[in-house]
């Protein structure tokens, strides 16, 4: 008995919205339509199989121009017809409309699926496509560094190319097209990847309970430069540091290995549907731990897909490939299983995965059954979380223009490559150069550690300059040559 699924649709009789199901067929893997057979796939026959079978095939051609196979069926001396429809390798609409077939049902693509389904007909993902209005001059010479480094251990790309310059470097990644960078290449390394598609960055937030946020981070950046303070944050910040020693060695370890974190931020920040305009959200509670991201999962796979040894099918493989070749990750699909080891390696439950809304979550417990769900949607959540991001840019600028406007010629770096934080430092900073660490945190509303930890990596980027000692000292603001801004 044949029942109803991805590939099979009944109709009792023939109408022209059947005409839609062919559509979804076609722009989909491929699909049969029986004329003549009720919901559970009982032969009920139809009058008419002689003028359908004439009329059908003029008619699908005209429309769609394909030609599916039409055929006469009989059981039980009932007649009924099957029309057994190709995958087109070019997008099929009905009336304007883009109809897809998912599981049992057809859905009308809109928006970024449109996007998503349009490219993949022109054999294109969304991270592949040109990036227009951008050059070299936006992308962030701190991200080829790390990339460098990385990729020279990683051994993945021969020295000479590593040694050539960024923009041949990038050829050789193949992220350029006719000398124009791709998205992957402005996400990757661009300075501010925001500039080409809202929600590009992560938000890591600190929760007593759903409701009571006490502290959150965004991270911004380069997707390179995301996932290296992502970490930091995260280890720093956000966990506590169980530290031990063995002889004179001493180690530290945290509530979640340290590898699984990595690897479960890679696959957010790499696998995320950009289009969807909602940043990568980690939420921390003080037994669990979750990293949500937006996107679908490859057709056919299911969340169980994820822990069972499966082929890696990137959501974005241009971005993949980057990094691939700086030896962040493996191309073999093994991540979610090493993520699955450290864990239990660990003696802690294995990490699980929650769809959520238009994506899913990896769920991190510290004790079997510690994670909680008991609130709204995430849907409703991603639209605060657009509307908060949105007003984080605006905060962001705001800053900015103080930071301009009160303070002289300022380099625009402190616009581009810094988040709202740095920026309010630096501000703080250039309002009263004698000004300690947590005075700095009482007036941007911080924890002193969280400013120190600021504090430290303006220093390290050669932005910050103590002049004398903690008590009694100064700060000086530098400018790209080391020397004091004003």
């Amino acid at each position: 008995m044949m029942v109803e699924n991805q590939h099979t649709e009944f109709k009792m009789i023939w109408k022209d919205e059947c005409l839609r199901s062919i559509c979804a067929f076609a722009n989909a893997q491929d699909g049969k339509l029986f004329i003549g057979l009720d919901d559970q796939g009982d032969v009920i026959g139809i009058d008419n199989h002689k003028k359908l079978l004439d009329d059908l095939p003029n008619k699908i051609r005209d429309i769609f121009g394909l030609f599916p196979q039409i055929n006469h069926k009989t059981e039980n001396r009932k007649n009924y017809i099957e029309i057994v429809v190709d995958p087109s390798k070019n997008p099929v609409s009905y009336h304007g409309h883009f109809y897809y077939r998912s599981g049992s049902t057809i859905q009308d693509l809109s928006g970024s699926a449109l996007e998503q389904f349009l490219l993949a007909k022109r054999g294109k993902k969304w991270d592949g496509v040109i990036a227009e209005n951008f050059s070299m001059d936006d992308l962030s010479e701190n991200a080829f560094t790390i990339f460098r480094k990385k990729a020279q251990r990683s051994n993945r790309i021969p020295d000479e190319d590593l040694n050539a310059s960024n923009k041949e470097l990038l050829e050789v990644l193949n992220l350029t097209e006719k000398d124009h960078l791709l998205r992957a290449a402005v996400l990757c390394f661009g300075k501010n990847a925001e500039r080409l598609i809202t929600g590009a960055f992560v938000k890591i937030g600190f929760f007593r309970t759903h409701s009571d946020l006490l502290y959150q981070d965004v991270i911004e950046g380069s997707l390179i430069e995301q996932v290296e303070k992502t970490m930091d944050l995260l280890t720093t910040k956000y966990m506590k540091a169980n530290i031990a020693y063995e002889g004179i060695t001493r180690t530290e370890t945290y509530d979640y290995p340290e590898k699984a974190l990595r690897e479960a931020v890679l696959n957010a920040i790499i696998h995320k549907d950009y289009s969807s305009n909602v940043p990568v959200q980690i939420s921390v509670y003080d037994r669990w731990l979750m990293i949500y991201n937006s996107g679908r999962l490859p057709e056919g796979w299911t969340l169980e897909t994820l822990k069972q040894k499966h082929s890696s099918v990137p959501a974005n493989p241009d971005i993949a490939r980057v990094f691939f070749r700086a030896g962040y990750i493996e191309n073999w699909g093994r991540g979610v299983k090493d993520m699955l080891k450290y864990c239990t390696g660990a003696g802690l439950p294995e990490p699980f995965y929650k769809g959520m809304g238009a994506g899913f979550a990896l769920v991190f417990e510290q004790e079997k059954g510690a994670a909680d769900f008991s609130y709204d949607s995430i849907s409703d959540k991603e639209k605060d979380l657009i509307n908060s991001q949105q007003n984080s840019k605006k905060d962001k600028q705001e800053v900015f223009e103080k930071f301009r406007n009160d303070f002289g010629t300022i380099s625009e770096r402190f616009r581009n490559d810094f988040g709202t934080i740095e920026l309010q430092i630096l501000v703080e900073i250039q309002n009263n150069p004698n000004i300690t660490a947590e005075q700095i945190a009482e007036k941007i509303n911080k924890t002193p550690r969280t400013v120190e930890n600021y504090l430290a990596n303006l220093k390290m980027k050669g932005i910050l300059k103590r002049v004398g000692p903690k008590l009694g000292g100064h700060w000086q603001i530098l400018n790209h040559n080391g020397k004091a801004e004003r």
